[in-house]
């Protein structure tokens, strides 16, 4: 019994057996069985971990934490499951496969990806745009020359470079996914609060109106004189 798990914890985990730890910690977080720094510090193992066994040590200390399970073979016979088509709900009344309690479209870590990597490089290009504008005005009626903006664009470029791979390497993006989603579980729960707050001063302005009916019609008429 314990050979294959053993056996187990040496295999290569993917990004989605990656993803399944990184979405338990979220929860661990959100249940407040780790504070912020212990969350994200797992959460950057978790993204760098290459097996199993480093996935499983970073949910060892949760409860109910069920480790990543290797895909059972699908039987030759077995029909294929075709996935729900968009727009879909499940039974919980939520969009099929997105699990986001605020309804909402799911994060897409290809767009994340894209834009931490835009905000990594676009105060280069802009001032690359600059520079070079700037070199072409100037060398309109002289010549150009050599391209003198290369002193400054071609350090900064080697920095933003060695920046970019160090984020990739170390799951930046993956982490700029998760705090897009602690975002939007925050902004649903105060909507939650607000709508649950207004529900409640309905009710009372209701139930204040009631009792002032109730006061009116119970008054005793006055005697005609």
């Amino acid at each position: 019994m314990l050979a294959p798990m053993e056996g187990r914890s040496g295999m290569r985990a993917g990004d989605a057996d990656r993803e399944v730890t990184a979405e338990r910690l979220r929860v661990a977080l959100n249940e407040g069985r780790l504070d912020l720094h212990e969350y994200d510090e797992r959460l950057q193992r978790a993204y760098g971990a290459k097996t199993y066994g480093e996935l499983d040590a970073l949910l060892a200390d949760l409860p109910g934490a069920i480790p990543a399970a290797l895909p059972a073979p699908r039987p030759a016979d077995a029909p294929v499951t075709a996935p729900p088509p968009p727009g879909a709900s499940d039974l919980s009344g939520m969009p099929a496969g997105t699990g986001d309690p605020a309804g909402e479209r799911p994060v897409d870590p290809g767009r994340v990806r894209r834009q931490w990597l835009a905000e990594v490089w676009l105060p280069w290009l802009r001032v690359a745009a600059i520079l070079t504008a700037i070199w072409l005005v100037s060398g309109v009626g002289g010549g150009f020359g050599y391209y003198w903006p290369l002193w400054v664009l071609g350090p900064w470029g080697a920095v933003v470079l060695m920046q970019t791979a160090g984020g990739l390497a170390t799951g930046e993006p993956q982490r700029a996914v998760e705090r897009q989603r602690r975002r939007r579980a925050e902004r649903h729960e105060r909507r939650q609060v607000q709508r649950q707050a207004r529900r409640e001063a309905t009710a009372i302005e209701d139930d204040a109106a009631t009792g002032r009916d109730e006061g009116h019609s119970d008054r005793p008429a006055r005697p005609a004189g």
